[in-house]
């Protein structure tokens, strides 16, 4: 693995307007976040409208399961593998400008979409349509701005250009919930139900326009020989570069499960275990989120100056080691949750600061972005929504513990809390 990460050196060179390149790259991915985020945010008022329980078609409920779950999730790795080889053939920026507006119409869509009562059918239709590009936009924005990010730094910055990826991403799903909130607080549940889960979207779709216009400005880092080599295929990069594709996977499925567990289960498991009040545990997740957004930069610069696998190691010997206690440390408090949340963002920091460069220096630049598209894309798909549903599971077969209470042991071989929930454990 070392070796396959430390002979990737390029000789690409850098641009003359790192600072613009980075801007482009970071207010794009905050736009494709934000536009992802606030439809998750907002989705019980789009189902309530869109797909209403007493609809008398029986497509509805059929169209709500695959728009909420299948949609999203299989688009990403069509879209990382699609916008990947338009970056390869293409440039670069042409595939940022395509994600740009691709987010852009499909925010737009979202926002516009009519209701169950006004339109039918239609309207889930049009929804599922519009999560149709929302996935293939998402999927295809890190393969083409990771690989955009990583070629537009200096010597010796591909680690702090990277780690921008997620500070972008951070901002992005606080500016979807911050405006979410603030629509839930100020208006009143019939103006959300009518037209006030529709203002995010616009919003959205005023922001990629933004973001498109940076992004025109924005330099091609795919270079002059580059250009005139023979296009690559489409599943080239993983043809002639499986052990990459695999390797890929292998450091993503990690960071993945660890990244959705800790930003967004964490909130729900410590109301489930701990009892820890919904807006304590929303504010907190909040809190480490923006702490977690600073870290980045800090993560870079030091996989600069002492390399990525020291940091990766970090991450992966740090969850190994320290998951469990973290967790077991929970109690009925706001000041712990946080603790315990920003323990697990800095070692989280490990692997999300560095994962665009780490990605980058595996694959040669010919085929660069469909390579990183593809396998990035299907792993997060495979278990970074499944996190959450996992740790449900467990709670709901009872393997989920609790940190109110502690074990005692009965004659049956069973043990009991002594918080008082009562909930069975057996004795291993």
């Amino acid at each position: 693995m070392v070796a396959i990460m430390t002979r990737m050196q390029t000789t690409e060179a850098p641009t003359r307007r790192p600072v613009r390149q980075l801007l482009a790259a970071s207010v794009g991915n905050a736009v494709e976040w934000y536009d992802w985020y606030a439809y998750t945010f907002l989705a019980t008022y789009i189902a309530d409208q869109v797909f209403p329980e007493g609809a008398d078609n029986s497509l509805v409920p059929l169209l709500s399961t695959f728009a909420v779950f299948a949609v999203g999730f299989f688009m990403r790795p069509v879209g990382g593998l699609l916008m990947g080889a338009v970056a390869d053939r293409r440039g670069r920026r042409s595939a940022l400008t395509v994600t740009i507006l691709l987010m852009g119409g499909s925010s737009l869509l979202v926002g516009l979409t009519p209701t169950y009562a006004s339109a039918g059918l239609l309207a889930p239709v049009v929804l599922v349509l519009a999560r149709l590009l929302q996935g293939l936009s998402v999927g295809g924005e890190f393969a083409a701005s990771t690989t955009f990010l990583v070629e537009s730094a200096g010597p010796g910055r591909r680690g702090l250009f990277s780690s921008f990826q997620y500070v972008s991403t951070t901002i992005g799903q606080l500016a979807a919930s911050g405006l979410a909130a603030l629509l839930v607080t100020t208006l009143s549940e019939p103006t959300m139900n009518g037209w006030g889960w529709r203002v995010p979207f616009v919003v959205g779709a005023v922001l990629s326009l933004v973001g498109f216009w940076i992004r025109r400005g924005a330099e091609e880092t795919r270079s002059a020989e580059q250009r005139r080599a023979p296009r690559p295929g489409l599943f080239e990069a993983l043809r002639r570069h499986p052990r990459e594709s695999l390797l890929i996977c292998g450091i993503t499925a990690g960071g993945t499960i660890a990244y959705y567990t800790w930003t967004s289960y964490l909130p729900t498991y410590a109301e489930l275990n701990a009892g820890i009040a919904k807006s304590d545990a929303l504010l907190a997740g909040t809190v480490s989120l923006a702490f977690f957004a600073v870290l980045q930069p800090v993560g870079g610069l030091l996989s600069d100056r002492f390399g990525r696998r020291p940091l990766l190691l970090f991450f992966g010997l740090g969850f190994a080691l320290l998951s469990v206690p973290l967790l077991h440390t929970l109690r009925d408090s706001f000041a712990v949750l946080l603790l315990v949340q920003c323990a697990g963002m800095i070692l989280l920091t490990g692997f999300t600061s560095i994962s665009a460069a780490v990605n980058a220096e595996v694959f040669p630049p010919r085929v660069r972005a469909a390579g990183i598209g593809f396998p990035y894309s299907l792993t997060v798909a495979l278990f970074g929504g499944t996190a959450p549903y996992v740790g449900t599971l467990f709670k709901e077969l009872g393997h989920a513990g609790c940190s109110r209470g502690t074990w005692r042991c009965c004659a049956c071989c069973r043990r009991s809390c002594t918080c008082g929930c009562r909930r069975p454990r057996t004795r291993s």
